[in-house]
């Protein structure tokens, strides 16, 4: 397939490029049919086709955590490959192409492999709302998150138009962001938005707490009322779920949108690599200790604690740091252990047929 065939696809418009034509190639052959899915219901999902949208079973998998041939379940954002005529004459997601990002947080129960909130984004825009006092953990949480999925983080300052000056918001979440994108506009009056839109690029999600105005800001980049919005609470600053579910939808202009539910907690699921990044400035001065597993508590020769001493690091993000690294080590031994048990699970099934199969045999005789 030629660049200039894969531009010309209707899928196009939401993503499909050569290489993605290329790793379909042997699901065409196998009569199967590209999609990106929108929205994902219990056993079903929306998904967009080269023909327009569709609504496609997804199979059941003997696992929650498995999807189609024991792969991940399908979620917003992925391409899948569909196989038509299934029953009813509803399509049927037969397999999902690799996944190039994918965000993932902890999990609310006891599964540590995570819940995947999109897949196959290239920006995640963070969008943090000025009508609250503006908390640089949460922004150092999600700008983690954003970075280890592999996609590209902006930090989006909304409501910009309920404070008299965005200066000093804007320097606290780049100071909590080293080196992100940080832009301050008003959905509601239209300010900033295409400041905001000249830094997103390709499949672009949304995320933040309830309230934030993640639809509101989703419908100014979209230019309709796409996406349910609602009010927030005065003493607080606290929104309702407005957004129940993700969902995909193209963009003015090129490239997609994902817009998702307001997220109440955000836990890391081994995420060392995003932590590195948020924190770039803490390993750069961490370089300078003079113990290489220098913990930055009490050791002689700390160049973090110097540099907190002397005021070049805030003593609220070295607090952040540590935090979210025992919560990350604390995700990695769950994930550990997880691996353990199966291992052992695998194990406990394999000895169980050979024994099954010794029993035969001596019946045999």
């Amino acid at each position: 397939m030629s660049s200039a065939f894969a531009d010309s696809s209707p899928l196009a418009a939401y993503g499909w490029d050569e290489d993605l034509e290329n790793e379909f190639t042997s699901h065409r052959a196998a009569g199967l049919v590209p999609a990106r899915v929108a929205a994902v219901d219990r056993g079903l999902c929306d998904a967009v086709t080269e023909d327009g949208p569709v609504r496609a079973s997804v199979p059941r998998a003997s696992s929650s955590a498995a999807g189609p041939d024991g792969g991940p379940v399908p979620c917003t954002g992925d391409w899948a490959a569909l196989r038509p005529g299934g029953p009813g004459g509803r399509p049927v997601v037969a397999a999902l192409l690799p996944r190039r990002t994918a965000i993932a947080r902890a999990s609310a129960g006891r599964d540590s492999r995570g819940q995947v909130l999109a897949a196959n984004v290239d920006t995640v825009a963070v969008a943090v709302s000025l009508a609250a006092r503006p908390a640089p953990g949460r922004i150092e949480r999600l700008v983690a998150l954003a970075w280890e999925s592999g996609a590209r983080p902006v930090v989006v300052l909304t409501k910009a138009d309920q404070v008299a000056d965005t200066a000093a918001a804007e320097a606290d979440a780049a100071a909590a962001a080293p080196g992100v994108p940080v832009v301050a506009c008003s959905a509601a009056t239209g300010d900033g938005v295409e400041a905001v839109r000249a830094v997103l690029s390709g499949t672009v999600v949304l995320v933040g707490p309830s309230g934030a105005g993640k639809s509101t800001l989703g419908n100014a980049l979209l230019g309709a009322d796409a996406l349910a919005t609602g009010a927030v609470r005065a003493a607080d600053g606290k929104g309702r779920h407005t957004t129940v579910r993700r969902e995909l939808l193209p963009l003015p202009g090129g490239g997609v949108l994902i817009d998702t539910p307001g997220l109440r907690g955000v836990g890391l699921v081994e995420a060392s690599a995003g932590l590195e990044r948020t924190f770039a400035d803490v390993e750069e001065l961490a370089a300078g200790c003079r113990f290489a597993d220098c913990a930055h508590e009490t050791e002689p020769g700390c160049a973090v604690l110097a540099a907190v001493e002397d005021g070049t690091l805030p003593r609220r993000r070295l607090d952040s740091y540590r935090r979210l690294l025992r919560e990350n080590a604390w995700a990695a031994s769950r994930s550990d252990a997880r691996l353990r048990a199966e291992h052992e699970n695998r194990w406990k099934t394999i000895k169980k047929e050979q024994r099954r199969m010794y029993r035969e045999r001596g019946r045999d005789r």
